[in-house]
């Protein structure tokens, strides 16, 4: 009697959208899957979910995942013009220093495209509300097995798997296994989050944001001031999406999360100090904005290896990042189906080579973004940057700062996804 072959088995640790991108890209390579994430449920609309933007490479593979492909549009909106503006806080006006159109990314707000992802799964693959303790490697390095605990009973189950993969974030604690002494390096500045809804608020402020902002629907705007920027977007579904860089020192962090608690007094000092800094449009768009929240913001130097035996890591659990160059979704994506392809080609007896070829494919991409985000979040945060001089200074901007602070299309295609961007 003919046996069938069992599938090879991943365990993957982290069930937000790194993690379900490689659950996707696992499962469509004829890999079972079983995904560990901590929090109780599916989130739906995520209070700390705000928006993102993606790429025309990751927009692809994502089609490639849907069932309908449309959907992707149906909640997003395409952006096709980025502009940077320099602002006098004190004398409220804001001019033009750099604007480029051509642009081919679709913004979404984050708890929609998690959404759409998950609903391509099955959801008996997520064990929601288990926390990953641990893995070991068999002693003949034939199978990982992993521990993790059930939140709710505290019950400890163990999974046998041929691969562990890490998306379990910035924070990783697959990466903190691996490398006890690895450090995240602050960047010196913290991000305030928001997600206006107009539907739900005064229409003066609406139409102020509309008259600042006369192309907002398809352009990304970058409002730079003194030693700080915002970015403002719209998102589809009647919200406007704002992202605030303040210089501050290292917060104190409480858990495993780059989340800062937030205070009554910590918003209204927030609002105080947009006024001060912004024109009264974006400053009253900011003072309107439910629940706005805070992140400390950090990266780290590429790390030398992101594979270890049956162990591999992707998204930012791979690459920690800044998000001035929209990168951290779209490499979330982008490793995952680039792991899903090599192990594809390579098949479960070769699981080593699948490994490599994924190393050698994304270590020097995303090596190389991750150093370019650096850069740009020192420059538009009037920070000081190794090789240079003086600190960017939009008021006194020149033509080549004013080229640096657009961010570069990071559109290569690695071979191995040829078939995902012609067919998709």
């Amino acid at each position: 009697m003919n046996m069938k072959k069992q599938n090879p088995k991943a365990i993957v640790v982290g069930g937000s959208i790194a993690g379900e991108s490689c659950a996707k890209a696992l499962v469509s390579a004829g890999w079972d899957v079983v995904v560990i994430e901590k929090t109780r449920g599916p989130p739906t609309q995520n209070p700390t979910g705000a928006g993102l933007g993606l790429d025309p490479l990751a927009q692809k593979i994502v089609q490639s995942w849907l069932h309908e492909p449309e959907l992707l549009y149906n909640n997003t909106l395409p952006v096709t013009i980025t502009e940077n503006l320099a602002t006098d806080g004190e004398e409220k006006i804001s001019w033009v220093i750099g604007r480029e159109e051509g642009a081919k990314y679709l913004t979404a707000y984050w708890a929609d495209l998690h959404g759409l992802i998950y609903n391509t799964l099955p959801p008996e693959i997520f064990l929601w509300g288990h926390q990953y303790l641990s893995f070991c490697i068999s002693e003949d390095k034939l199978t990982v097995k992993v521990r993790a605990k059930d939140l709710e009973t505290d019950e400890i189950i163990e999974i046998v798997g041929d691969l562990l993969v890490g998306a379990d974030g910035i924070l990783s604690s697959i990466g903190r296994s691996i490398l006890p002494d690895f450090k995240l390096r602050y960047t010196g500045y913290c991000a305030w989050r928001g997600v206006f809804n107009f539907s739900e608020n005064d229409s003066e402020t609406i139409l102020g944001i509309r008259k600042s902002y006369p192309d907002i629907g398809k352009c990304l705007y970058t409002n730079i001031g003194s030693g700080s920027h915002i970015i403002v977007t719209e998102l589809k579904k009647e919200k406007f999406n704002w992202v605030w860089y303040v210089n501050q020192p290292e917060p104190e962090l409480k858990g495993n999360t780059t989340s800062v608690k937030v205070s009554s007094d910590m918003i209204e000092e927030l609002h105080q100090r947009a006024e001060q800094v912004w024109l009264p449009e974006l400053s009253r768009m900011i003072k309107e904005t439910k629940d706005p929240f805070l992140n400390a913001i950090y990266d780290c130097d590429p790390l030398e290896k992101i594979i270890w035996d049956r162990v591999v890591l992707t998204g930012d659990a791979a690459h920690p990042t800044t998000p001035h160059s929209a990168r951290s979704t779209n490499m979330a994506i982008i490793d995952a189906a680039v792991l899903g392809k090599c192990l594809e080609k390579w098949g479960p007896d070769h699981l080593y080579s699948a490994l490599e070829e994924y190393q050698s494919i994304r270590k020097p991409v995303t090596s190389a973004q991750v150093l370019h985000s650096r850069r740009l979040g020192q420059m538009k945060q009037g920070l000081s940057i190794p090789g240079r001089e003086r600190p960017f200074d939009p008021k006194t901007a020149s033509l080549e700062d004013s080229e640096f602070i657009v961010v570069p299309p990071f559109d290569v295609v690695p071979p191995i996804l040829d078939s995902i961007f012609r067919s998709a």
